[in-house]
């Protein structure tokens, strides 16, 4: 059996984007004291950006996080033709993300005034 072009729900496939997310400050987020704010590293899956960022956004509300701002670098593929250098450690990282349908923070840097 073939899909049906003419189908009203053509599944999309799931792919991983890379989102750098900016938090600021909210009672009990877990940030260093004296941060005011964060950056989080996120490989986020989702049918497109637009879904991925989405997701993103409700689980770091989820986590008491002040997410302000998603700049989105795109998907594996659109990294490596962009030049990107991809080490194992972050593809595994996006391999999970995937197979888990799930948003996984890989890094947090905190900024100071």
């Amino acid at each position: 059996m073939t899909d049906d072009p003419n189908s009203a729900k053509t599944k999309r496939p799931q792919q991983v984007y890379t989102l750098l997310v900016e938090v600021g400050r909210k009672a009990g987020d877990g940030l260093p004291d004296k941060a005011t704010g964060a950056a989080l590293l996120c490989y986020a899956s989702g049918v497109d950006e637009a879904e991925a960022v989405r997701e993103t956004v409700a689980i770091l509300k989820q986590a008491d996080l002040a997410p302000l701002d998603v700049t989105g670098h795109g998907t594996l593929d659109e990294r490596l033709k962009a030049g990107d250098e991809i080490g194992e450690d972050e593809r595994e990282l996006m391999v999970r993300a995937l197979t888990e349908n799930s948003v996984i923070v890989a890094q947090m840097t905190p900024f100071y005034d």
